[in-house]
């Protein structure tokens, strides 16, 4: 096998140990989800004040997302990468650390670092994505989303797993953030980051990468982004418990329930690349905006459970290919693909810091949370008014000094 992949091109090589990635980055972020019962206890909160230092937590991440194309552009993809990679496995070994020492203040601390080392991974991952791409001429973002779903999935039930066997969180923690780490850097020692993009890129300042955050066109597509990652978010944060709640269900079923989203979601991402190839951007956008927009409404407002559950199909069918269309849009001129990405990089972590609290508040409102969910609806038709946005651009560049050092893709 190891023959096979050497025998493969360059960029065969980089989509392969990119897929890797997105599947262990899926591993490490919900492997720690099923054990949260076992953190909560062992370091004595109530469900206000965890959420409290979680999102202290995200905030730590956010803030790096922001920074991060200067990074990137400074830095390097494969710099960043690594350094990355270390730091998020000490911050998640500290998180296991924590609740064995009963230890607010290192668990506190072992999250935000974390959140930090997902935040420098993010964007290199996903400008490597779209560099793939476009040295492919045809959609492929969507499958590294896919495996990152995939990864989700796993790093459930190793979760589960891991809990029903007893073993300590500071044992599973410790264990799955090495193990990460060192496959995410034997990822990157394969190849993950292709030739020809800029080690280093000294001539590129700050003010200049941060400057997309000026670009109308970067905002808008932004706001596809921010409507994707609020779509996903609610449905990963509330879905279970509002089908639960909305239908008397068991605490099991509404697991089934959430699997079946993220199901439609994985399938969708694996072969949804044929219908963006085939129709484009724009008109793949708006088409899983209309699935998204019938799904939601179908599970908002069913009185039935078999209503709601064709409801929850089609909006996890309306939300798999909008974030990696965003990615895919802005990248179309690779010598600033860095800081818009970061743009979505951001523009999703915030979607993700505020749809958890966002539809609590208006559950509370309403009194339930299957109702609450459909405020994504506003969200979902703000990004299918900007889709236009999300079609092809030529690819130029500016200043022949700045050539130098652009990442050589050929477009696509």
């Amino acid at each position: 096998m190891y023959r096979q992949f050497l025998a493969l091109t360059t960029h065969e090589r980089a989509r392969v140990a990119l897929l890797c990635t997105f599947a262990l980055s899926g591993v490490i972020s919900f492997s720690w989800l099923a054990r949260i019962p076992s953190v909560r206890d062992g370091l004595g909160l109530d469900a206000i004040e965890l959420g409290g230092i979680l999102l202290v937590g995200s905030i730590g991440a956010l803030a790096t997302v922001f920074a991060s194309s200067a990074i990137v552009a400074r830095f390097g993809s494969a710099r960043v990468f690594g350094v990355g990679t270390v730091v998020m496995s000490a911050g998640f070994t500290l998180m296991g650390i924590g609740p064995a020492l009963a230890s607010l203040w290192v668990f506190g601390v072992g999250i935000v670092i974390n959140g930090i080392g997902g935040a420098l991974l993010n964007v290199p991952m996903n400008v490597e994505s779209a560099r793939i791409e476009q040295a492919y001429r045809r959609a492929v973002i969507p499958h590294f989303h896919a495996a990152f779903s995939v990864g989700a999935v796993a790093g459930s039930a190793l979760g589960a797993a891991c809990a029903s066997l007893g073993i300590p969180v500071a044992v599973q923690f410790a264990a799955v953030g090495l193990a990460v780490g060192a496959l995410r850097l034997a990822a990157l020692a394969a190849g993950m980051v292709m030739p020809g993009a800029a080690v280093r890129n000294s001539r590129t300042p700050a003010t200049s990468a941060l400057s997309v955050w000026t670009e109308r066109r970067t905002l808008l597509i932004g706001v596809v982004a921010f409507a994707a990652a609020l779509s996903e978010g609610a449905a990963n944060n509330w879905l279970s418990l509002a089908f639960v709640d909305g239908f008397r269900s068991t605490e099991a079923f509404g697991g089934i329930v959430l699997a079946i989203f993220i199901g439609c979601m994985t399938i969708v991402r694996i072969i949804g690349t044929r219908a963006i190839d085939r129709l484009g951007r724009v008109a793949s956008l708006q088409l899983s905006g209309l699935f998204g927009i019938l799904g939601l409404s179908l599970f908002g407002l069913a009185d039935l459970p078999q209503v709601a559950l064709i409801g929850v199909a089609l909006w996890g069918v309306g939300a798999a290919l909008c974030f990696p269309i965003a990615v895919a849009a802005v990248s179309d001129e690779p010598l600033r693909s860095a800081g818009r990405v970061s743009v979505m990089a951001s523009m999703g972590s915030i979607a993700a810091l505020t749809a958890a609290p966002l539809i609590g508040v208006v559950a509370s409102a309403l009194g339930g949370t299957q109702h609450a969910l459909l405020v994504v609806l506003a969200a979902i038709l703000a990004s299918l008014l900007v889709s236009p946005q999300v079609g092809p651009v030529l690819t130029r560049v500016a200043d022949p000094r700045e050539a130098l050092d652009a990442e050589s893709v050929p477009a696509a």
